[in-house]
């Protein structure tokens, strides 16, 4: 554990989409899943469960879904909508410019179809990371939305504790897709709801995807301060942006 602090953490998270092959020990993992867990859930109902895998496991499942998205993915669809039916700025701008910036960098150019849906499909070969993480939620709950957010920061909560461990991360929804698939390899029950997966490991700095910087927003953009002070500042941008 190298002791990154909370405020470090949160300021070097990124999605890592390359990763070196050293290996993850369990015992990390379950280290980081046990700080995790002291994320907030309603009523304290902690509604997650974690399905990890690496090695072989991760291998077989890999090489599934890689075929199975090289095939055109017929038959397969997620089991809840993730996106909006119809996408409008300032949200749309910005999907729009990550994806200008990430393809930028790896040398994909626009109209290029082919290149896209070969870095797509890196998704399912967890960017090369010795290990993988699923998240479910029991589909009993989610007639409400107190699950999902639930789920959403116990997620950051991983992701928080990975950074903690100098480990990096990639959540990915793609994987909801393929559910029947990570089923038949991972000991995930019926009755849950599988949201997103997680590639987990070291990130491979000298990969051209691992130097995209996604730009955030001033928090006077998206914050409103009522009943304090006069002359307040709010802080700016004054953090490396991830």
């Amino acid at each position: 554990m190298n002791g990154l602090s909370v405020i470090d953490a949160l300021d070097t998270r990124r999605s890592v989409r390359a990763f070196r092959p050293d290996p993850v020990s369990q015992a990390t993992i379950g280290r980081m899943l046990r700080h995790a867990a002291r994320s907030p859930s309603a009523s304290n109902t902690q509604p997650w469960r974690v399905h990890a895998c690496a090695g072989d496991a991760l291998r077989a499942l890999s090489d599934e879904l890689v075929r199975a998205h090289d095939a055109g993915g017929a038959g397969h669809s997620e089991e809840f909508p993730y996106y909006p039916a119809e996408w409008f700025d300032p949200y749309l701008a910005r999907r729009r410019q990550v994806g200008k910036d990430l393809y930028g960098l790896l040398g994909i150019p626009k109209g290029d179809a082919q290149g896209m849906q070969r870095q797509y499909a890196r998704n399912y070969a967890f960017f090369d990371a010795p290990a993988g993480l699923f998240f479910t939620i029991d589909r009993r709950l989610t007639s409400g939305h107190a699950a999902w957010m639930d789920l959403g920061a116990f997620v950051h909560g991983v992701m928080l504790a990975a950074r903690h461990c100098g480990l990096d991360t990639c959540a990915q929804q793609a994987f909801a897709r393929y559910h029947r698939i990570i089923r038949r390899h991972l000991p995930i029950a019926e009755h849950e709801i599988l949201v997103c997966g997680m590639s987990l490991g070291y990130a491979d700095d000298a990969h051209p995807a691992n130097r995209l910087a996604t730009r955030r927003e001033p928090v006077d953009s998206f914050a409103s301060f009522s009943g304090f002070p006069a002359g307040g500042q709010t802080a700016g941008a004054d953090t490396p942006p991830r």
